[in-house]
């Protein structure tokens, strides 16, 4: 990934040596992700590379929930990171990184279904549905019918997620899949934990009422 026209390897990239950042003293006493943030902040992009290399499948895997595009969470994950690496000089470690990371990637998430871009990718299930019956599945492994039923439910409750109305989306896929605390997800989606609650509470109560078929 190029950063302002500079291209960062990955496969090499390495903290500086003695592991510090001059002229911060505190650093010692911050979380990792926080103290690489806190290197890039001071001009270290190999540290951004670390960054990009750990969380950016993650980021990618939880916007893709969220949106249901795989195109569509690539680009708006490059746009998460370009984010991060612009508001680098005004980082401050006072939440944790992660938090933050996935407090920008909720926005723009958020924003991409506000703005109505958002496609339908139900014939991609379907066909990745349709791959799974024309594989030779050995002995050990589920029968063919058992896969399809697998998927056939995985693709229900996706698609009960993906009814739910857009911050209670967020807030399911925050808390099952990325098991973040209400407290980090009050900050991610900047709101009270009570909201957060009362998100989480009629959000599983629609998908137990959608799924009660499936008990």
């Amino acid at each position: 990934m190029s950063i302002t026209g500079q291209r960062i390897d990955l496969t090499g990239a390495q903290p500086s040596c003695n592991g510090r950042v001059k002229n911060d003293t505190g650093i010692a006493s911050l979380e990792q992700d926080a103290e690489l943030m806190v290197r890039v902040r001071e001009g270290d992009q190999a540290s951004f590379g670390l960054l990009l290399e750990k969380h950016r499948g993650p980021v990618v895997h939880f916007l893709y929930r969220m949106v249901q595009n795989q195109a569509a969470a690539e680009e708006l994950t490059q746009e998460v990171f370009l984010r991060v690496y612009r508001s680098r000089d005004n980082y401050q470690p006072t939440a944790k990184f992660t938090t933050w990371l996935f407090r920008i990637a909720t926005h723009l998430g958020l924003n991409w279904i506000r703005d109505g871009k958002k496609e339908k990718f139900h014939n991609r299930l379907d066909q990745e549905t349709s791959d799974g019956a024309g594989k030779q599945v050995p002995d050990r492994s589920p029968t063919v019918e058992q896969e399809l039923v697998y998927r056939a439910k995985l693709r229900e409750v996706r698609q009960a997620i993906e009814g739910l109305p857009s911050k209670q989306r967020a807030a399911v896929l925050l808390h099952k899949y990325e098991e973040l605390e209400y407290a980090q997800i009050a900050n991610v989606l900047r709101c009270s934990e009570s909201a957060v609650k009362s998100l989480l509470f009629r959000a599983y109560e629609s998908l137990r009422a959608r799924l009660a078929h499936m008990a």
